[in-house]
């Protein structure tokens, strides 16, 4: 869908900005000499493996949950996710005094399940690879009366995500390349808002597992393009396609799409534990697997990475980065 008003713009992540002030944290930028070398760039890492519930998505979920009315609030929030949105409305909604009802997937990494169920929510298991999560959540919200707030196709959804990237650009200044994650397209179409609002010729460059191009595909074509459901190791991009508002963003503000392999990403995972000595999960970890593999053209000056999240239990993270380096 292309409109002649932009979905989110910087004003709406200004305002988001505000609004998550002490209920967000405020997630620390990180640096390396080593990563620098290997890539020949200044690279800054916005790690939102730090953020509450560990990943962007409390932004983005409290942005939204937190302006729905009382009423709304009292009747409850569904939504659907693999895990990080899943947290992230159950943590708002335990916030705001409201519950959540989540559709996951029954294949969604068990510790994704089990903190979500953590924080109260209720969890509606779904087959991924047959059943449609997006109308399951409807009919469970014209049931019971709840409000839904899906996991990226919502203009409050990426206002809040694009205060991570705000929040970056406020720390280190103007950087020459931004680079994030693409699911669902909201961490990028907020980020992209923000950046291009601030700098305008910085360019943006996603990432997306190569098995999961929907994203790169739907940019090549003009429209939005539906693929078989990705099977990758990073489950939080594991979508058929982009969301008709991010993309309406995505395709003026996103320069490219690189693409990285499920190895590549386990590599980068492993790189940044023994470099940084932090834990990322795979999606967090694909634009890194992009810098690392040589996967993005012309790199050189100033770049910004968001590290989307770290929400990987121990024995998985030992499964996938475990073996010879």
């Amino acid at each position: 869908m292309t409109t002649t008003t932009p979905p989110v713009t910087l004003d709406d992540v200004r305002d988001a900005a505000e609004r998550l002030k002490g209920v967000a944290h405020r997630t620390p930028v990180l640096r390396s000499r080593t990563l620098d070398a290997r890539v020949g760039a200044e690279v800054f890492l916005k790690c939102e493996n730090f953020q509450r519930m560990g990943a962007f998505k409390f932004r983005g979920a409290y942005n939204a949950a937190s302006r729905l009315t009382p009423e709304q609030l009292s009747r409850g929030i569904a939504t659907y996710s693999s895990g990080n949105h899943a947290q992230a409305v159950a943590l708002a909604a335990r916030e705001l005094g409201s519950t959540a009802v989540i559709v996951m997937p029954e294949d969604a990494p068990r510790s994704k399940r089990e903190a979500t169920a953590g924080y109260g929510a209720e969890i509606v298991p779904y087959d991924r690879y047959t059943g449609d999560r997006a109308a399951l959540a409807e009919a469970l919200a014209a049931e019971r009366g709840l409000a839904v707030i899906p996991p990226y196709d919502h203009p409050h959804v990426m206002a809040g995500q694009g205060t991570a990237a705000l929040e970056l650009l406020e720390e280190v200044g103007e950087l020459g390349v931004l680079m994030a994650p693409v699911g669902g397209g909201g961490l990028i179409a907020g980020s992209a808002t923000v950046a291009t609002g601030l700098y305008p010729g910085i360019r943006i460059i996603g990432v997306e597992p190569e098995t999961g191009d929907d994203t790169k595909r739907s940019l090549e074509a003009g429209r939005r393009v539906t693929i078989p459901v990705p099977r990758t190791i990073a489950d939080g991009q594991a979508l058929e396609t982009p969301g008709e508002l991010t993309f309406s963003v995505n395709r003026r503000l996103v320069e490219a799409i690189a693409l990285v392999t499920d190895d590549e990403i386990r590599d980068a995972m492993r790189f940044v534990f023994e470099h940084l000595k932090i834990v990322v999960e795979p999606s967090g970890a694909t634009p890194l697997a992009a810098l690392l593999s040589g996967r993005v053209a012309e790199l050189a000056g100033r770049v910004g990475v968001i590290v989307s999240g770290g929400n990987v239990d121990a024995e998985r993270f030992a499964e996938l980065c475990g073996g010879p380096a």
